[in-house]
């Protein structure tokens, strides 16, 4: 059973004390002080002793000292530099962590990988609310080796992320996500689980690397094009959207008819591998 010796209030408090940070982070930020939750996280990332992990925004890192328990190496992401001292003594106590202070969306892969000694192989981060999703996609399109990710969000991110076509909640980043990955795994995190509380509820999903092989001579951003220009305008008819957003009407149809899909279709009804087709045949047409 994995443990995290900072996954209670009492241990967080005397931390944050020992460091001169209760006042600004217990009125900041949440911790996480259930090590129920911390074993979930760890079981559904399934990491077996070989893995490098990658984790965005440790805080205090109370997840943190639970994954070097079962992985090969950790390397996090810290944005707050008040918390540098706090790692620091972690690195300090164990052998196979290390850290880097930054913005998560601005370090590179290539600064990861030279602190990591390696590319990383999972992301498991309970990360910052506000930039979780675009770190999700970020992290899968540029570190190729990432096979898997089990990482904390609110519960409307984890909603978007795991909606199928159709769905409300479906949208174009959905479907820019199944570009490289599906949803293999859910929990709910109620906010009695953080301290404070949050007045938001969490989840933990688990995303698996998927070979969404393209044709040749498409690429990745072609169909994110074609995506971005479907939902542009979510009320509005596919052949509308996208005749809005930079397609000329007479490409579309004759793209739509060789794709089968109708143009009175909304962006919403399609699946990532309708986008893929109907890039391909936008790029045949033209």
């Amino acid at each position: 059973m994995t443990q995290s010796p900072l996954a209670s209030a009492s241990a967080t408090r005397q931390l944050l004390e020992e460091f001169g940070l209760a006042t600004k982070h217990r009125l900041g930020q949440n911790f996480l002080i259930d090590n129920h939750v911390i074993e979930r996280i760890c079981n559904l990332a399934e990491l077996d002793g070989s893995e490098l992990v990658l984790e965005v925004g440790p805080g205090i890192g109370t997840l943190t000292l639970a994954l070097t328990q079962e992985a090969s190496r950790v390397v996090s992401i810290e944005a707050d530099s008040e918390l540098e001292p706090v790692l620091a003594s972690h690195e300090y106590d164990t052998d196979n962590f290390r850290f880097i202070m930054g913005d998560a969306l601005k370090v590179t892969p290539e600064q990861i990988a030279q602190v990591a000694e390696g590319e990383p192989t999972v992301f498991v981060a309970n990360l910052p609310y506000n930039v979780a999703a675009t770190i999700i996609l970020q992290f899968f399109q540029t570190m190729p080796a990432l096979k898997r990710a089990v990482v904390m969000v609110q519960k409307e991110v984890a909603d978007r992320i795991a909606a199928a076509p159709g769905n409300r909640t479906y949208g174009g980043y959905t479907a820019k996500l199944g570009l490289y990955g599906t949803v293999t795994g859910r929990f709910e995190v109620p906010p009695r689980c953080f301290m404070p509380a949050p007045h938001v509820d969490s989840a933990v999903v688990r995303i698996d690397r998927v070979d969404m092989a393209l044709p040749d001579g498409l690429g990745e951003e072609q169909v994110v094009r074609v995506i971005d220009a479907a939902f542009a305008q979510r009320r509005k008819t596919i052949r509308n959207s996208m005749s809005a957003n930079g397609f000329e009407k007479d490409v579309l149809d004759a793209a739509f008819a060789a794709a089968g899909i109708a143009p009175t279709t909304r962006a919403e009804t399609l699946a990532t591998p309708d986008f893929i087709a109907l890039a391909q045949e936008l790029e045949r047409v033209r």
